[in-house]
């Protein structure tokens, strides 16, 4: 506003100083011509121009006035010289060269001072306007900024962040964020809804899969009693994910953090879940330069129960989805310093929806990369948030596979071992 006005003003200016000018020596031009006329008039009958307001080859006329004279012609000039701005005004009287001069100090002076005027009058507009523009406009930026901060923090899975902003008539900014809790009031009640379905169905499923595990446990040896047991146990698996999804979804986990060493921690991990995998470590310099940490020694500050899980799920899609040989690798991030294990196999890598989007419940993504209900990742992605752990998903250059990398949270007094 304080900007718009003062171009405003300069402009304003600008044109008004402009056209009075032009104005001015329009009018100047005129009465110079006119008194010309009259002097010339009054030489030629008395041959005196005494009074009438003009000079017989005066010494200032302008040069080029001067010369238009001696081609026999008359004309105006317009000059701004030590005497100060005038117009003058010429034409042959016989020999001699006749001549006006008429000042424009006074006039020019005076239009100055406008032009001074409005400059100060849109100076003292803007001194004045500028304060309660300020605090309107100030206002209205908070109000913005927080429902923009509100609408991140819901973005975020934030359901309970609120605007709370106050309805007012002919208020768009109000009405924005009414728009803005109502979306997120119905956006958490279809959450809330959705969680509540999985959490039930995973629970009513359990009763009668027990019955089916112990009607499964009395068939006899054979081909049909080895496949039947097998789905069983597919259909175990899928029932407690769905547990343990229904509990990250409902926000009640808590992460029981301790001190742990990383290398066993992981070894017992690969030994778990009995598919090969190898576990290497990369020793990294810190982010000062000075040393060099050797990830054998390294303890960390973390959930080793949850840690666990997460590792067992990636190693696992890692085989599920990808192709030998799996890696399982220890190391510093080089930016920050933090405790890193990054998975990753020879596989054809993450599709490019999973890379955007983030995994999915039952969706695996690309059809080469096997088949599964999809819960694995979703399951990995949740417990790494419950321990304060960053996941993110990518694939290695060229044809490298996919690559999985959890950045562990900085803990107390965690002694990774210099060397």
């Amino acid at each position: 506003m304080a900007a718009a006005t003062c171009v405003a003003v300069l402009v304003l200016e600008m044109l008004v100083d402009r056209a009075s000018r032009a104005f001015e020596l329009e009018q100047s031009r005129t009465i110079a011509t006119r008194t010309l006329d009259r002097a010339a008039v009054s030489y030629a009958r008395t041959g005196l121009v005494q009074g009438t307001g003009a000079e017989l080859d005066a010494a200032d006329v302008p040069g080029q006035l001067r010369a238009l004279v001696r081609q026999g012609r008359q004309g105006t000039h317009y000059v701004d010289g030590p005497g100060g701005p005038a117009m003058w005004a010429a034409r042959p009287a016989g020999a001699r060269t006749l001549s006006v001069r008429h000042s424009l100090s006074a006039t020019l002076g005076d239009l100055e001072a406008f032009n001074t005027s409005i400059l100060r009058a849109g100076l003292l507009t803007i001194v004045v306007v500028l304060p309660p523009v300020w605090l309107v406009a100030g206002r209205m930026s908070r109000r913005l900024r927080t429902a923009a901060s509100t609408a991140r923090r819901i973005a975020a899975g934030d359901l309970d962040a609120r605007i709370s902003a106050k309805p007012r008539p002919f208020d768009e900014i109000a009405e924005i964020s009414g728009a803005v809790d109502i979306m997120a009031a119905s956006l958490q009640a279809r959450l809330r809804s959705e969680q509540r379905f999985t959490a039930d169905v995973a629970h009513e499923l359990r009763t009668p899969l027990m019955g089916l595990v112990t009607a499964a446990e009395l068939l006899t040896d054979g081909e049909a009693e080895r496949y039947v047991r097998d789905r069983v146990r597919t259909l175990c698996a899928l029932v407690e994910d769905l547990l343990e999804i229904s509990r990250l979804d409902a926000g009640v986990e808590r992460a029981d953090s301790q001190h742990c060493a990383l290398v066993p921690l992981l070894q017992e991990v690969i030994e778990g879940v009995a598919v090969p995998a190898t576990v290497l470590l990369a020793p990294t310099a810190d982010p000062t330069g000075i040393r060099t940490i050797d990830p054998t020694g390294m303890r960390v500050w973390t959930d080793p129960r949850r840690l666990e899980r997460i590792v067992a799920n990636l190693v696992l899609n890692a085989h599920r989805h990808g192709c030998p040989p799996v890696t399982v690798t220890v190391g510093l991030d080089a930016e920050t310093g933090v405790p890193t294990v990054s998975v990753r196999d020879r596989g054809p890598g993450f599709p490019a929806g999973l890379l955007d989007e983030g995994p999915l419940r039952f969706r695996t993504g690309a059809r080469e990369r096997g088949t599964g209900h999809g819960l694995g990742l979703t399951i990995a992605l949740g417990q790494a948030q419950v321990v304060g752990a960053t996941l993110t998903f990518g694939n290695a250059p060229g044809n490298g596979g996919a690559v999985a990398l959890i950045r562990l949270p900085r803990g107390p007094a965690v002694g990774p071992t210099p060397h």
